[in-house]
Parts: structure tokens; C-alpha cells; sequence
């Protein structure tokens, strides 16, 4: 070992010392071809950038028209304008933000929707685009966020583009942190600093973080502007560190940017000083190895009996010495007695505990965690936890309890757990006494597991119904709750039993919503035929978001439990509760932000649709639309509304629905409520979250469905009935409801 770890130190030593020189030079030149390329990538993102904007300035919607446009009486136009430039901020990736500025007597911003700047600095910064020669250029405008002085990274084109006069210009504002990242692609390995600059020497981006960074781009925008060339690469010491930096030319509309990436050179040498310092350890490992063990060696060869004595002694508090002067097998033999008796303790205590592993492995298999096993490895471990799985089918069924929310005289919040404990040992005790394999799976929230196994073939749909009933009377006997049962499909296989008790899981939301007991098998689960689909309450919806608008807390309560009561009739099925109450819930959402009020703020970020779809019971559910929704929201809008605003609202719509069917105006409406037109126009949209007029145009085209749905007046007649003239009422109720007044009938009534 001592002649064989020589060569390897002399190894060692010449690539430390004659290769790194070598091999450094030639991976410089294989970075620097790295870098441009990469370098051709981020011309293309920024060139792409170029494009679109032109593209853009070309489109009708940019034309010489928008120069005129008076946008609050045109506020379709203004929509439209925003909605494209969301579209063009949504297909340039680099984009943090598009607008568009209008250079009119009084300038105007989308940014990205309609703004009237009033800041001066603001406006003579949008301003001094348009002192530019070029149609399209890049600068650096002023950026309106908290930061003092902080300028964003823009590329603007003059628009019209088809114009020598330009009176407005498309900005898209450049995303630094994404502009940062991809000059971070020009480092090798990602380490080391990098930026672009214009030809005056502006950093426009720059991947330096802290004062120490910023002090070397400083150093190599010196170091590049000597040498007074549009591309190259150099190795430049900076703080004890050797870099290697490379910087290239990227031509851009209207300027000049030069890319400048700087990389240490250790990061490249690095995996040759690591290979000769690892073949330097290696060699002088061995040869201190090779002297250990001659050492070791020449000291002493251990006897096998003696290094097993020795064990012996320490494990088992032995003096060595003593074990010495007798004789070692028989210490061996009465240690090895001894271990075989404590192997069998051992086995005792692991059965004891093979209850709980089975319990553990079960839950695991209903849960799919085991879904990497093979079907072979699951009926081994199956067999070695005690189960006959050979010749056998398996059937899940899943249990669930319900009327939980009468019984709190008997039971208070909390005590889910303990219910379900008590019901999982009493199915237990029912089902051991009918089958001869069957195993509980309590999830301790209401509801039970129950994985039956049954020799293949053997008939079992009378067997398990009859379990059933006979589980169903002992609960409602015992624990006074109702229970909904659902029968899986069998199965030969382990693998499915996952997927078959999901099945039966999902089964359970096609029972009746109400609390009663019922047993429903997946196999025979079947819609009947010609049943009516549940209906809707839209009219009911309606009135609770009228409620929850105008702050109405027990009409709003009030509303939501007819709410219920409505798809609750004739049988409703738990999945279309449950649909019904999330759309409502969804409503109820969308007319809080209406309101201008964050949902996620008022229930403070609460999942309510998860929360939702877990209550299984109608009285449960209405408590926690009261609790969770009503409540907090009702706090937030006393928090925020004027109370005074809130009736004068609420007086102008009960005039509203008193009056639509008459010529009414905002004027008559402020008359009416002894409030000033503009001031009962901006509280309309504060309460309501609608214009005045969209609000009475909603009204009288409801009503106008009403009509049509449920009476035989004629056309003329109901455009009559609802405040308008014939031929005005069917244009705008095709414009809001999408069909003409007779078409809209037809349909509603099914012809």
C-alpha cells in the first residue's frame, strides 16, 4: 500500500499544478461561446417585445378616433381598450404592466384601465415621450409605487402609427425582477454578476444585489468602456478574485445596450483542483492506512471466541476478567438461553400489538397510500398480519352518521369523536358476529370504514343488507342518530379496494338530504327515469343577495333558510343541496365584491367551499351560513356603510320597485328621497355596487321575465307593464337577456 500510494501523490501533484493552467483556458473559451448564445436568446425576448408593440400600434383601436373620444360616454370603448391591454401585457412575457397614454387637452392614462392624471410630475414625465424623434424607442419612465425616484425600464411606441403626429403612445413597462432573471442565464453555473447598459452607460438592468455588488458593475462599466470595444471577454481580478467576463452588443430600436457578464474563474477551475486535492487525500490516506494497520496488526490478532466473550461482558455487565477463568462456551450457552428467551418476550409483545398495525395498514389501503405496492405484495403482508385473502372477494361499505346537531342536550361540540368511537365498537361487535372477516375503520369525524372479505363467488347482497338494518336499529336505538349507508362493489383484487371505497363514499352524496336512515348500493344506483330535475330558487337568490346588499340581517337569514327549504323539496338528493347552496354561496361572493369588499379580507381567507362541502346536514349548514357568512360580512358593512346613506338607498329602491313601471329618472328618484341626484347616484353605487340605471334596467327586465314566463300578455302589453315603448323593450331585452322577448318565452316554457 506504501509503493502503490506514491504514484498517486506524483499524480495528484501534476494535475494540481500543470492541467488546471490547461484545461482553464479551454473551458473560458467553450463559457464565453455559452454566453453568446444565451446572449442571442435574450435578444430575441426583447425583439419579440418590438414586435408585438408595433403590431399593436398599428390596430384600428389605436387610430386617430381615440383623440376625440369622449370615454365617459363611451365607456364601451374604454372597456374594450383595457381588455386589450390586458391581452397584450398577457402575451409578453417580460411585461410587468402595459398602458396607454393620450397626450389631449386634458391627458389621459389606461393603466390599464381609464385614469386622469393630476400629478405634474407624472404628466411631464409621459410628456417627454413625445419629445423623442423616434416613432418607437426604450427609456426609463418614472414609476408611480411608494419607492422615491424609482424609474421603470419602457419601451414606447407613438400611436397612430400610421401618423407624423402622434397624439398618444402604448408603454409597456418592463418586470425588472423578470428582466433580472433571464440576464441571470448569461453567468455560467448561475454565479457571478451580469447587466445591460446603453451606450451612455445607464445600467437598464442589472442582477447586482447590495452595495457590494453594485460596486463591481461600477468597476466593470469601467473596465469595458476603456477598452472601447462592442464585444469581447477578459479575466479581471476584483477583491482577491480571478473573473472571467465576457459582454456583447444587442441592437434595440432607437439605442444600443451592451450585455456585460462576469463569472469567477474558480467556479470553472473548481473541478480540477478538486480532482487532484481528492487524488492527494486518497494517496496520503492510504499510505497513513497501510502504516495503521501494520501498526494494528503487528499488535495483536483477536480471537473470535475472545471478541465474542468481550461482547458478552459488555452487553451483559460481565467482568472480563471472570469470564476469562471459566469456561466460554458455557457463558456463550447460558447467554444464548438467555436471548432466546427474551426473542420470545419479544414475539408476545408484537402480537399483542398486531391489533393497531393491522389498523394502521388498513387505513393506509382505503387511503391509497399503498398504491406503489404490487397486488402480490399486498396479499403477503395481508397474510402476515393475519388475514385468508387466498379465494377471496373483498366489499367495502362506508357508514355515515347524521343528526348530530339534534342531540345537544345529549352531546355537545367536540364530541364528534367520541360518538363515532362508541358507534365504530358497536358495528364492530354486529358485523364479527354475523361474518367471519370483517375489520371497523373509525375516522373519528361522523363517519366508518368497513372492509368485509368473503370466500370468491359466495352470494352476499341479502347478507349485507340484512347487516345493515340490523346496524342501523342499534345506532338509532342506542345513540338516537339516523344512519346512511352505502354498499360497495366486490372485488377480487386488493389493489381496487381503494377506488371501490371512494366509490362508495361518492354514493353517499346521492342520498336524501334529509336526516333519515338509508342503505344505498353502488351496484343498483340508478337515476330514475322521467324523475323531475331539481329546480333552482333564482327568485329566492335574488331577493337574499337584495338582503345582504342592503344589510337586512334577519331577512337575510330569513331568505337563506327558505333558500334551503326550497331545494330540500320532494326528496332533494345531498348532491344537489350541496350544489345549490355553493352556487349560492358563490353569489353571495360575487355581490360582496360588487360591493367593493374583499371576500378573502371579510373571512379572513377562510376556504369556504371546503368548509361547505363537509357539512352534511341542512340544520348544520344554515347554522354556518349564519355564523360564517352573514355574520362577519354584516360586521364589516356596519363597519363601513353610513346608516343614513343605507336607508335613503334603500327608500329609492322600494320607490324602484313601487314605481318601474312608470317613467322614472334619477331626478324623480332624489326628489323622491330629498337627496341631491349626484350624491344619491355615488350612495347607489356604494350600497349596491351598481349604476342607478343599471339597477332599474335589471328591475324592469326581471320583471319583464316574469311576465313572459307566467302570464299570456302580449309583447306590447308587457314592454307597457315595465316603463317602456315596444320597440325600445325589445332591443334591450335582447341586449340583456340575449334573446327577443318572444324567443325568451318560448324557451322558458319548453316549446
Amino acid at each position: 500500500m506504501i509503493i502503490s500510494s506514491i504514484p498517486g501523490i506524483i499524480v495528484g501533484a501534476l494535475v494540481y499544478w500543470m492541467g488546471g493552467s490547461w484545461l482553464e483556458n479551454a473551458l473560458l473559451q467553450l463559457h464565453t461561446n455559452q454566453i453568446v448564445q444565451r446572449a442571442a436568446n435574450i435578444d430575441d425576448q426583447f425583439s419579440y417585445m418590438e414586435t408585438s408593440i408595433a403590431h399593436w400600434a398599428f390596430d384600428t383601436k389605436f387610430n386617430s378616433n381615440l383623440y376625440t373620444t369622449d370615454f365617459y360616454r363611451d365607456f364601451e370603448i374604454a372597456r374594450d381598450i383595457t381588455k386589450t391591454l390586458g391581452v397584450m401585457q398577457g402575451s409578453t412575457p417580460l411585461a410587468r404592466q402595459v398602458e396607454l397614454y393620450l397626450n389631449s387637452p386634458q391627458p389621459i392614462r389606461f393603466y390599464p384601465e381609464y385614469d386622469l392624471p393630476v400629478d405634474r410630475q407624472t404628466i411631464d414625465s409621459y410628456n417627454r415621450i413625445f419629445s423623442q424623434n423616434n416613432l418607437a424607442f426604450w427609456t426609463r419612465l418614472e414609476n408611480d409605487s411608494a419607492v422615491s425616484g424609482k424609474q421603470d425600464l419602457a419601451l414606447v411606441h407613438k400611436i397612430p402609427g400610421v401618423d407624423i403626429h402622434p397624439f398618444g403612445a402604448l408603454i409597456v413597462r418592463v418586470n425588472d425582477e423578470k428582466a433580472a432573471n433571464l440576464i441571470k442565464t448569461l453567468t455560467p453555473y448561475n454565479v457571478g454578476e451580469t447587466f445591460i447598459m446603453q451606450s451612455g452607460g445607464d445600467v437598464l438592468v442589472s442582477s447586482a444585489k447590495g452595495p457590494k455588488s453594485s460596486v463591481f458593475d461600477e468597476t466593470l462599466k469601467a473596465e469595458v468602456d476603456r477598452r472601447g470595444q462592442e464585444s469581447g471577454s477578459f479575466l479581471y481580478d476584483f477583491h482577491d478574485s480571478t473573473y472571467t467576463v465576457s459582454y456583447g452588443v444587442l441592437q434595440r430600436v432607437g439605442t444600443q445596450w451592451t450585455y456585460v457578464s462576469a463569472s469567477p474563474i474558480d467556479v470553472i477551475t473548481k473541478p480540477v483542483d478538486f480532482i487532484s486535492k481528492l487524488i492527494l487525500t486518497v494517496s496520503l490516506a492510504a499510505l497513513l492506512l497501510a502504516c495503521a494497520l501494520s501498526w494494528f496488526a503487528s499488535r495483536k490478532i483477536y480471537s473470535p471466541v475472545g471478541r465474542l466473550i468481550k461482547t458478552l461482558a459488555s452487553a451483559r455487565s460481565i467482568t472480563p476478567g471472570l469470564a476469562e477463568h471459566n469456561d466460554e462456551f458455557k457463558l456463550i450457552e447460558k447467554e444464548w438461553l438467555q436471548l432466546s428467551r427474551e426473542s420470545d418476550s419479544l414475539q408476545t409483545k408484537l402480537e399483542q400489538q398486531l391489533t393497531h398495525v393491522r389498523e394502521g395498514f388498513l387505513l393506509q389501503l382505503v387511503q391509497g397510500f399503498l398504491y406503489a405496492y404490487k397486488e402480490e405484495d399486498l396479499l403477503e403482508r395481508m397474510r402476515s398480519y393475519g388475514w385468508e385473502v387466498d379465494e377471496r372477494q373483498f366489499v367495502m361499505m362506508h357508514i355515515h352518521l347524521t343528526g348530530f346537531t339534534n342531540l345537544e342536550g345529549r352531546f355537545s361540540q367536540g364530541d364528534e369523536g367520541l360518538v363515532t368511537f362508541a358507534a365504530a365498537n358497536m358495528i364492530e361487535e354486529l358485523t364479527l358476529a354475523r361474518l367471519e372477516q370483517a375489520d371497523v375503520i373509525n375516522f373519528h369525524d361522523l363517519s366508518i370504514g368497513l372492509m368485509i372479505i368473503l370466500p370468491s363467488g359466495e352470494p352476499y347482497k341479502e347478507k349485507l343488507r340484512a347487516l345493515s338494518d340490523e346496524i342501523i336499529q342499534a345506532v338509532n336505538r342506542i345513540l338516537k342518530l339516523q344512519v346512511s349507508i352505502a354498499i360497495g362493489k366486490a372485488s377480487g383484487d386488493v389493489e381496487q379496494i381503494p377506488s371501490h371505497y371512494e366509490d362508495a363514499k361518492q354514493a353517499l352524496s346521492y342520498r336524501n338530504f334529509e336526516n333519515e336512515n338509508q342503505i344505498i348500493d353502488l351496484e343498483s344506483l340508478e337515476t330514475e327515469e322521467g324523475a323531475s330535475e331539481p329546480q333552482y330558487p333564482f327568485l329566492l337568490e335574488r331577493e337574499v343577495i337584495q338582503m345582504i346588499r342592503t344589510g337586512q340581517r334577519q331577512e337575510t337569514e330569513q331568505r337563506i333558510a327558505s333558500f334551503l327549504d326550497a331545494l330540500l323539496e320532494r326528496g332533494a338528493k345531498e348532491i344537489d343541496v350541496q350544489q345549490g347552496m355553493l352556487q349560492l354561496l358563490g353569489s353571495i361572493l360575487h355581490a360582496i365584491r360588487q360591493l367593493g369588499m374583499d371576500p378573502s379580507r371579510v373571512f379572513k381567507s377562510a376556504n369556504l367551499y371546503e368548509q361547505l362541502t363537509q357539512i352534511r346536514e341542512p340544520a348544520k349548514m344554515l347554522k354556518w351560513f349564519n355564523e360564517r357568512i352573514v355574520e362577519p360580512f354584516m360586521k364589516e358593512l356596519e363597519a363601513r356603510s353610513d346608516a343614513h346613506l343605507k336607508k335613503v338607498v334603500e327608500s329609492a329602491m322600494i320607490y324602484l320597485q313601487n314605481h318601474y313601471m312608470k317613467e322614472v329618472s334619477l331626478d324623480t328618484c332624489a326628489d323622491f328621497t330629498g337627496m341631491n341626484a349626484v350624491a344619491l347616484s355615488k350612495a347607489f353605487k356604494l350600497i349596491t355596487g351598481k349604476n342607478f340605471i343599471d339597477y332599474l334596467t335589471e328591475l324592469r327586465m326581471e320583471k319583464a321575465k316574469e311576465l313572459l314566463r307566467d302570464t299570456e300578455l302580449k309583447i306590447n302589453d308587457v314592454a307597457v307593464s315595465v316603463g317602456y315603448q315596444h320597440s325600445y323593450f325589445n332591443r334591450i331585452f335582447k341586449k340583456h337577456v340575449g334573446y327577443t322577448p318572444s324567443h325568451y318565452r318560448e324557451i322558458s316554457r319548453g316549446q
